[in-house]
Formats: structure tokens, C-alpha cells, sequence
């Protein structure tokens, strides 16, 4: 073998090259966001990334530990003076020996990711299961022995008709008596009790009165982004926000690609246990740095997730998840302690809850959209997409709901889009085409200009226009179908078929130019065939899955659509409806939730009566599993026109007319037919 195979997680780049051609070579030949300053000299330590190892079937590959050249001096001097992660490699200086899958970890791209999962404003109820007690206890009695933690309960008896406590955390007992004369044995005492605690748990002791506040972290625990909301358990205000990209994407961008990692690779469930557990600990940190408080003021989390993330995180194996009957090891909610999950960063005494799941892939996350959206109270019938690497949905009313979940694949993330990238300044997010001449107009997170408006270059020549989000792709798309550059079965015209130069030849297809900046040294930025295929398969599982649960209804329209999820409050509804992403319904009835799983998450983490709520609405939850149920390909094949191969859209024809084109050769294939016969 002379070349090797280089796939690069999140973005999905892959290349084919010469053995021993650095890692950061290949990421600069194929456009991968890696960053470095130091010209290759293993000085700064920007090009950081994390290979992985062992069988990727998705992937094609099967990366052995030799697929990188051995440690070097460079690194091992930059390790000893800096320090590395565990795993990571300088990409400067390792380089290719075999087929390898190699991510870029979000510290080490170039161009930073916005949190798009942002915390939603909402009127939240508080009542916290962690809250603090002021008490004055009894000094010791040589005639009346007792221990410090005996007498500090028979205050909380004595002042809050608090009848005892459970054993606290060595971490607190080691520092109890400390405390208690140091504030001349008065003290401030946190205790945890949710809806179904048998009595407290002592989480934490101050001296004297306590005046600072405790905190919680509110998290979606997503496939290709973590969020995590830093939240006041005062008044559920939240103080910092922050997200990070889910390092388990290197293992696999879906998760029956994770499943297939751990299938074949004996460990491999550690791993990504261990993995996923680092980022939420770092993200605590950060979250704590960023609203300039201890730690240790993080005394509880709610954490939300996919079955598939659930049991990884849980460190539960999740095999059974990948094959039928998909059993969870268990759907109640789960309570752990901080130290259980490794998050050693925050308060030792504090818990974790992590909200039920519905039934087989329908998880903790589209529980917190019930929580969030309430579907169960509504009158009409409200079909609710939480759209990611993986789609939940819920339809239904007061009467009934059902749920499924969706395989959509990480393009509406901007993974595995030629010219993807995450949500980062310098990406396309907004972008119009007009239908007349052909040209677009756009916008690019981190300026308010558009493309054709004076100031636009000044504007973003820091960023650069560097690539096309998730928000992006979708409106171009849905664009290009209503400027008649691409026709219904999604094939992009030629330059002759549409009438401008933008049309450009791509192998045996086109790509339509959005951007082209290498003038200027930037990238050709195209919205290229594959892409399409990629958005259509995407948007086709998410309708299939919304169709399925409309079957088990027996209707064909809804009243109204929620859009959540970190494209929810990003995309319009028009580009949505155009794109065949939902079933028809009146644009003014298709509203935005945003990030609907972190406002349950949010919402359980300050009221323990929503819990209890939740938990018992799930029960009545109907789940329906799209892998089995045979109606599923049928409607997914017939999704993958744009907007529908058979569903009409009248509330979608009201607002628009879209183009009657064809691009199909197979037009002039039947006039050379006909002149033979």
C-alpha cells in the first residue's frame, strides 16, 4: 500500500495519500478546520487531534494502532513542558501509515462553534430538590454524647421539622466538624430531596450564614453537540451557557455507528463512556469560570439524552439498542451521585437526575421536549420535530400522543456537506437566490451584512466566508429548488439548462456557486449533487417518521408544527415546508420552539414537581418504532422529491408557485428513440 484512507470526523472530509504525509497536511489539502500558527514546528499545539482506532463500518475502514506514525521527540518534549490529552496527537507531527479516522476536536478548529442550543427565555416554576438551611447547633455534651452529624439533625428536626437525613459523602463528613466551629456552631447546610426521596441528602456545610447561591447544570447531551446551561437555583435565571462538540463523533457521526464501534471493538463503550464524561466535567469547569463562581457551588444536574447516549453515559453497553427488539436497560429516570459519572469538578455531594425514556430510541430527550411544549395539554393536533443527527417527534393532543425517532444523519448539523462546517463565524446561515438572474445573497454568523451590501468584506475579513452551516444548507437547498436551479427529484441543472455560469460542471453532475473566494486566497463554497442527496435523505427520514405517526392517527394534516432543536429557531418555515421536511400546513402555524430538550432539562432541574409531572406522562406516551414498521421506506422514498413525490402542499401553493423543471437526460434518450423508430 502505497496511499492510505483519511476520513476526518465531525466534517466527514476524506482524501486518499501518500504514506507519510502529516495529518495537518491532509486536513489543509482537503479543507478540514484545523488549526495552527506555528508553521508545522510542534511549538503551538492548535493542531491537536484524536485518531481513532479499531473496526468503523461506516466509515469502510478498520484502523490499526500503526495507522500514525510512532511518538516523537517533538511531541513527547511538547507533552513533558505542556501536557497532552490522553490520545491526542499533534497533527504537525504524526503522520499517515495506513487508513485512520482522525477527529478535530472543537478546540483545535480554527473557527470556533457557536452555541446554537441557547437557553430559551421561559417562565419556570422553582421548586429545587437542592435548598439551603440555616441552623444554630448544640455544642457537645461530655453527659450527653453524640456525634457533630447527629446533632446537626436534631436541628434541622428541631428548626425546618426535618425528620433525618441520609448519610452524607465522605467529602462532607471529612469537613463537618471543621465547619461547625468555625462558625462558632452555626452553620448553613445544603440538602437535596426530589419528588421521591425518602429523606434529605446533606450535600454541603458552610459556616455561620451562607450568602453565596448554588447552581445547577442544565444539559443536552446531544450526538454531535453537547449544551449545558448554567442555571441560578434562586430564581432559575441562567447565568452562562456553553456547548462543545460530543468527542464520541470520532467513534461514528450516528449513533448505530457508535453501536457498530462497540459491536466490534471489545472496550469500546469505555472508551466513549470515558469521553463523553471528560466534556461534561470540562464544560462545569468553564461554565464556573465563565460566571465567576466556585465549582462547587454546582450541587445538581438534569441531564437529557438519546437511549443510545443514556446507556454510554451511564456506562451501560448499548448493543441491545442496536438490533430488535431495542431494550433499554431501564426507562425510569435515574438518579446518580456526581462521583458515579466522574464529573469531579463539581460539588462531591451533589446528583444527577436524568429525565425517563419513552421506549427504544425514543428517549430522555424527546421526554424534555414533552416537558417543554406539552403536547398532552393541546386541543389541536401539534406535530413537534426536535431535529439533530437523530429527530424526535411527537404528534398528538389532551387525547392522545405518540412518538417516534428518526435516523436524519448529521447534515443538518453541516457534517458530511462538501462545503459543511459548524455553526462558527465566517458560516453561510441566511441565503437567497433570486429566481430571475441566478445570483445569491447571504449572510454569515458574526455580521449583520449581507452578502451584496457595501461593507460586507470589511465587515467579516477576520472570519472570512469559510463554509455552510446546518441553517445554511437547508435554505440553499430549499432556494436553489424555488430559483429553478434544481428540479424536483433534486438534480442540479447545467449552466445551459439553468441559465448561469453558477452551474458549474462537478465530475458527472453540477454544483451550483454560492461564494467563490479564492481570488482572494479563501474557498470555492458549492452546494454540490452529493450535498443534495445528503439533505434528501435527511429530510426524507424526518418526514417518513412524522407520516408514520399521522398513519397511527389515521389523519392526513396537522393543525400546527414546532420546529426545536439547534436548527429549529435558525431556519424559516417556508425553506422547511419547501424542502419537504414537514407535512403541509399553513406557514403561519409552523413556529420555532428552539432548543425545546434543554428547556426540559432547565425545567426539571428547577421544579422536582415537573419530574414527577414527566414521569408519568411518558407511560401514557405511545411510542412507534420506525426500523420495523414496514410503511417507514414507503414514505421515505416518496419523501425524497422536494418537496413530495405525491402529497400536494395546498397550504404551501397558497404563498408560492415553484418551477416546473427537469434536468433528467433521460429526456433526450427518448427523442433518439423516437427517430429511430
Amino acid at each position: 500500500m502505497t496511499e492510505a484512507l483519511v476520513v476526518f470526523t465531525p466534517s466527514g472530509k476524506r482524501g486518499r495519500f501518500p504514506l507519510g504525509t502529516p495529518v495537518l497536511t491532509a486536513a489543509r489539502q482537503l479543507g478540514v478546520d484545523l488549526d495552527s500558527v506555528c508553521g508545522g514546528r510542534g511549538i503551538c499545539s492548535k493542531c491537536q487531534v484524536s485518531p481513532g482506532f479499531g473496526e468503523f463500518p461506516k466509515h469502510g475502514v478498520t484502523v490499526s494502532e500503526t495507522a500514525l506514525s510512532d511518538w516523537n521527540a517533538v511531541e513527547e518534549r511538547y507533552d513533558q513542558k505542556r501536557g497532552l490529552k490522553k490520545g491526542r496527537r499533534l497533527g504537525c507531527q504524526a503522520t499517515v501509515q495506513g487508513d485512520v479516522v482522525i477527529d478535530v476536536p472543537a478546540e483545535s478548529q480554527v473557527h470556533k462553534q457557536v452555541v446554537r442550543k441557547a437557553a430559551s427565555t421561559r417562565e419556570i416554576t422553582m421548586n429545587p430538590a437542592t435548598r439551603l438551611y440555616y441552623v444554630e447547633v448544640e455544642e457537645p455534651d461530655m453527659h450527653e454524647p453524640s456525634g457533630d452529624l447527629q446533632r446537626l439533625a436534631a436541628a434541622l428536626k428541631r428548626d425546618w421539622s426535618i425528620e433525618g437525613i441520609e448519610p452524607p459523602p465522605l467529602a462532607v463528613m471529612k469537613k463537618l466538624q471543621r465547619v461547625l466551629r468555625k462558625g462558632d456552631w452555626k452553620a448553613t447546610v445544603a440538602l437535596w430531596a426530589d419528588h421521591k426521596a425518602a429523606r434529605p441528602a446533606l450535600v454541603d456545610v458552610w459556616p455561620g450564614y451562607f450568602e453565596g447561591r448554588l447552581y445547577g447544570l442544565a444539559i443536552d447531551l446531544g450526538s454531535t453537540t453537547i449544551a449545558a446551561h448554567l442555571t441560578d437555583l434562586r430564581n432559575g435565571q441562567v447565568v452562562a451557557s456553553a456547548g462543545v462538540m460530543n468527542p464520541q463523533i470520532r467513534f461514528g457521526e450516528d449513533l448505530m455507528s457508535r453501536v457498530s464501534y462497540v459491536m466490534m471493538n471489545p472496550g469500546g463503550d469505555v472508551e466513549m463512556t470515558h469521553v463523553v464524561r471528560e466534556a461534561l466535567d470540562g464544560l462545569a469547569v468553564e461554565l464556573a469560570a465563565e460566571a465567576d463562581i466556585s465549582p462547587e457551588q454546582i450541587v445538581e444536574a438534569t441531564i437529557v439524552c438519546n437511549p443510545v447516549m443514556h446507556h454510554l453515559l451511564l456506562g451501560i453497553d448499548p448493543v441491545e439498542l442496536g438490533q430488535a427488539p431495542f431494550a433499554l436497560a431501564t426507562s425510569e429516570a435515574v438518579t446518580v451521585r456526581t462521583d458515579e459519572l466522574d464529573l469531579a469538578s463539581i460539588n462531591a455531594g451533589s446528583r444527577v437526575y436524568l429525565l425517563p425514556c419513552i421506549a427504544g430510541h425514543v428517549g430522555a430527550d424527546c421526554a424534555a421536549v414533552a416537558l417543554s411544549e406539552e403536547p398532552y395539554t393541546s386541543d389541536d393536533l401539534v406535530l413537534i420535530c426536535d431535529v439533530g443527527t437523530n429527530a424526535e417527534i411527537l404528534l398528538g393532543t389532551k387525547d392522545r400522543v405518540l412518538a417516534c425517532s428518526s435516523p436524519t444523519g448529521p447534515a443538518f448539523e453541516g457534517a458530511q456537506i462538501s462545503s459543511g462546517q459548524r455553526a462558527a463565524p465566517g458560516a453561510i446561515e441566511r441565503i437567497e437566490i433570486d429566481p430571475v438572474t441566478k445570483e445569491p445573497r447571504f449572510k454569515v454568523i458574526g455580521s449583520d451584512l449581507c452578502s451584496t451590501e457595501d461593507g460586507f468584506a470589511a465587515a467579516t475579513a477576520v472570519t472570512g466566508v469559510t463554509g455552510i452551516c446546518g441553517s445554511g444548507i437547508i435554505e440553499a437547498v430549499a432556494e436553489m429548488r424555488m430559483a429553478g436551479l434544481m428540479d424536483a427529484s433534486g438534480l442540479i441543472g447545467s449552466a445551459v439548462q439553468t441559465g448561469t455560469e453558477r452551474c458549474i460542471p462537478d465530475g458527472r453532475t453540477h454544483a451550483y456557486v454560492v461564494y467563490d473566494g479564492r481570488a482572494d486566497g479563501g474557498p470555492l463554497i458549492t452546494v454540490t449533487q452529493g450535498d443534495i442527496r445528503a439533505i434528501q435523505l435527511a429530510k426524507s427520514a424526518l418526514f417518513a417518521g412524522a407520516r408514520l405517526l399521522m398513519d397511527a392517527l389515521e389523519t392526513d394534516k396537522v393543525d400546527r408544527v414546532v420546529l426545536a432543536g439547534a436548527f429549529g429557531a435558525h431556519i424559516s418555515p417556508k425553506h422547511a415546508m419547501v424542502l419537504g421536511m414537514i407535512p403541509d400546513c399553513a406557514l403561519e402555524k409552523v413556529t420555532s420552539a428552539g432548543n425545546a430538550a434543554g428547556t426540559g432539562a432547565r425545567i426539571a432541574l428547577c421544579d422536582i414537581t415537573a419530574r414527577a409531572r414527566i414521569e408519568a406522562e411518558v407511560l401514557n406516551i405511545h411510542k412507534v418504532e420506525t426500523a420495523i414498521e414496514p410503511r417507514f421506506q414507503e414514505h421515505f422514498v416518496a419523501a425524497n422529491a422536494i418537496p413530495h413525490k405525491t402529497a400536494a402542499f395546498p397550504e404551501l401553493s397558497k404563498v408560492l408557485t415553484l418551477p416546473q423543471v427537469s434536468f433528467n437526460t433521460g429526456a433526450d434518450n427518448g427523442r433518439r428513440r423516437r427517430r429511430r423508430g
